[in-house]
């Protein structure tokens, strides 16, 4: 750049920063050492990670063309297609098209260094063509410094730096403050670039650079110092872009290589193998077996989240690995396991979500994403995929999680949806589930093994005491004998329970009248029967109330009330809204259409029909009447989190169901023990556990955390007596109490002395006997 520049730029620190639309065309990135990912929306650049697939350094890079008397920035036309050589290697090639120009452009991460690569072509008469660069270094967008340097733009945070450099170089070039003195404003307001400042220091920042020609290859690097960016962007425009684009398509042929699918139709099987490389995209390169849940930021072009989806929830990581085991990619979910073992807490939970390196960022905890890793290892034993050493460090992993879900369990801090406490279906099946496969397989000590299957069978057993309900009027107005509910909150019953609604400013809702998919899952784990009367029922209810009918297909909300989606405006969610359908729950209503022997394939059609013009899956769809102004069109994208790998996993393992003849979480052992209705050898008591009455013909067994006396009376507290609990399994202690010493009684009283600094807990419980039936 031989121009000369107006010194700093005037406008600081400029407008508050906020990311960029999180409906993704397409994401990808290269399997070498290269650690970029990047993203593309409206058809240009927007969010690159560097050097963890958790951290996004920019906001966009796009492209303004003008003319003497025009100008057009690309983004904002929307009038583009995108094609992959084949839908396995995420390699976009992008065509914009408006009457007067076309812009052809391709993208790709160089396999070796950490450097996107765009190749342009402008088509147009009298023509110039401007890279318009947002950077967002370090996560954030509030105090980057941009300079012109090295004949390209640059920009600085902390111990992170990046660099545009072209091929043919840049004509002249200017960094600004967005919304005031950036380079989107010049042309806004003076129909041309009339500005070249040098710097512009500690804001929310943004560069313009003219491209000397109107065909050739930006490299944009990333380091953790300029002279590091300017080296790799160098480099790689030295080496050229057929090396790059040649060792690119290289990696994924490798890669995809050892998928399967069998799946009749071809459609199917080619969004299957894009799925799969979607979810490959999504891991982390220096942290291998770290999956994050989405490249993308929901409703990001207005806020500004530091964590947005790019972080790791245990639950939609063990959900993609499935779904590796089912396209016979067994590595990948091998090297889940083993970043799973290595970021469990010491006590058996895992954090809520966490950066790649294991930071955590939300604190809740969810009962299901402790049971969940111990259905993965069951399953890649069940399969002979657990070498040795693997299997060694598995086990004491699969020990520390049962314990967490023993001692916790069944009621959970939070629901899969991180919104409520108590019982719900879902995480209640894991859990089971769970607790059988780590019983069955072998990981467990010989009493914990035991103690496990109790656990399972009592928990089993009283699931429709928890979470099914009979006679309400929502039942009575369909025709129903009850239904499985969403939620029990903690130590109360359904039947009578009230539940507040998340986002929904304080609003709560009879327990009895919300519902949810979670109750499928006691389906899919071989829980229940798909044709049990109480499931028929639910289904019902779930197919009348909550399935959402679009010109795509039908799609499912996730509950009644449910407030995390867009206003009935179409304002982004802001923390209250409207929620909306989601594309994964197809997956999971079309699994029990599958289990049912009922055809699955309109619920992949409907997941296929809500995808990106890249074939990204969507976290939610539109399901209100369509709203163009702020493009939300019925079944098609919203501003939520796109793609959702979770969705595209669901995806990928429906489809493989089809074929195999049932769910891939299956496994042998829990579908065997629960083929029949089995009556655990004894009721447990805990205060997590709601229940008030106890079945004189069965043995009764009064849990805790810690050893304890157990003071127990009968019929008013007579014949009161301390008993001195026992180590029972899992680390947990309790007092058994056989049925001759229940024989006549009416009712229990109880009190514990805790043999630890709480003492005497100072409360009595009674429990009432059963009569006879």
């Amino acid at each position: 750049m031989d121009t000369p520049c107006d010194g700093d730029a005037p406008g600081w620190p400029g407008m508050a920063p906020a990311w960029t639309s999180s409906a993704k065309d397409i994401v990808g990135t290269a399997l070498g050492a290269g650690r970029v990912w990047f993203t593309l929306g409206y058809g240009i650049l927007n969010e690159v990670y560097w050097p963890s697939c958790s951290t996004p350094q920019i906001r966009d890079l796009g492209f303004i063309v003008a003319g003497a008397d025009f100008w057009s920035e690309v983004k904002r036309v929307q009038n583009y297609r995108i094609a992959t050589p084949a839908p396995d290697i995420p390699l976009p090639a992008v065509v914009h098209e408006h009457p007067r120009y076309r812009l052809e452009l391709e993208l790709l991460a160089d396999p070796q260094r950490d450097v996107v690569l765009i190749r342009y072509r402008l088509h147009g008469e009298g023509l110039r063509l401007y890279a318009l660069l947002a950077p967002h270094l370090g996560g954030s967008g509030h105090d980057n410094d941009a300079l012109l340097h090295a004949g390209g733009l640059a920009a600085l945070h902390g111990e992170a730096a990046l660099l545009l450099l072209a091929d043919g170089g840049f004509t002249r070039g200017s960094a600004g403050y967005v919304g005031v003195s950036d380079g989107w404003q010049d042309f806004h307001r003076h129909g041309a670039m009339t500005w070249t400042h040098a710097r512009a220091h500690d804001g929310n920042v943004a560069l313009l650079g003219e491209l000397t020609r109107n065909e050739g290859v930006l490299a944009l690097g990333f380091a953790d110092t300029l002279e590091g960016a300017t080296c790799l962007s160098r480099a790689v425009l030295a080496q050229g872009y057929a090396a790059a684009r040649e060792a690119y398509i290289a990696g994924w042929l490798g890669w995809t290589q050892p998928l399967q699918c069998l799946h009749q139709q071809a459609p199917v099987r080619a969004a299957v193998r894009r799925s799969a490389c979607v979810i490959k995209t999504h891991g982390d390169r220096r942290f291998p077996g770290a999956l994050i849940a989405s490249l993308s930021i929901p409703w990001g072009n207005t806020r500004d989240d530091p964590g947005g989806y790019h972080l790791v929830w245990p639950r939609d990581a063990v959900q993609s690995g499935f779904a590796m085991l089912a396209c016979a990619h067994h590595e990948e979910s091998r090297a889940l396991l083993a970043y799973l073992i290595a970021t469990q807490n010491a006590d058996g939970h895992w954090a809520q979500n966490f950066f790649t390196d294991s930071r955590p960022y939300w604190t809740g905890v969810q009962l299901d994403q402790a049971a969940l890793p111990v259905l993965l290892v069951a399953k890649l034993d069940e399969l002979g995929l657990l070498h040795d050493g693997l299997r060694e460090a598995a086990t004491g992993m699969v020990r520390r999680a049962l314990a967490f879900v023993a001692r916790t369990g069944p009621a959970s801090e939070q629901d899969r949806w991180e919104e409520n406490p108590g019982i719900n279906p879902y995480t209640l099946a894991t859990a089971v589930a769970a607790l059988v496969a780590g019983a069955e397989h072998g990981f467990l000590a010989p009493a914990d093994a035991d103690h496990a299957r109790l656990l399972a069978d009592d928990w089993n057993a009283r699931a429709e005491d928890w979470i099914y309900v009979e006679g309400t009027d929502l039942d009575r107005r369909h025709g129903l004998a009850g239904h499985y509910v969403r939620i029990a909150p903690p130590g109360q019953r359904a039947q009578s329970a009230q539940v507040a609604l998340k986002n929904r400013e304080g609003e709560t809702l009879p327990a009895a009248a919300l519902l949810g998919l979670e109750y499928l899952y006691l389906v899919r784990l071989g829980l229940r029967r798909a044709d049990d009367p109480r499931v028929r029922d639910t289904t019902r209810l779930i197919d009348a109330l909550l399935a959402v009918p679009t010109p795509a297909g039908v799609y499912y909300r996730r509950y009644n009330e449910d407030g995390y989606g867009e206003h009935a405006d179409g304002r982004a969610y802001d923390g209250s809204g409207v929620g909306r359908a989601w594309p994964l729950l197809c997956g999971e209503r079309g699994h029990y259409a599958l289990a049912l022997g009922e055809d699955a394939q309109p619920y992949l059609e409907a997941m296929l029909a809500s995808a990106s013009a890249g074939g990204m899956l969507p976290e939610q769809v539109w399901d209100a009447p369509p709203i163009a102004a702020r493009g939300l069109l019925p079944g098609r994208p919203t501003g939520s989190a796109m793609p959702l790998v979770w969705a595209h996993a669901e995806f990928i393992k429906l489809a493989t169901a089809v074929e195999r003849g049932a769910p891939i979480e299956l496994l042998r052992a829990v579908a065997e023990r629960y083929r029949a209705p089995r009556a655990p050898t004894a009721v447990l008591w805990r205060e997590a556990m709601p229940g008030d009455c106890f079945d004189p013909a069965r043995a009764l067994l009064i849990e805790a955390d810690a050893p304890f006396v157990l003071r127990l009376g009968r019929d008013g507290w007579r014949e009161a007596g301390d008993t001195e609990s026992a180590p029972t399994g899992l680390g947990l202690h309790g007092v058994r109490i056989e049925p001759p010493q229940l024989r006549g009684a009416t009712s229990l009283e109880f009190t514990r002395h805790y043999l630890d600094a709480r003492g005497w807990e100072g409360r009595d419980w009674t429990l009432r006997a059963l009569a006879p039936a």
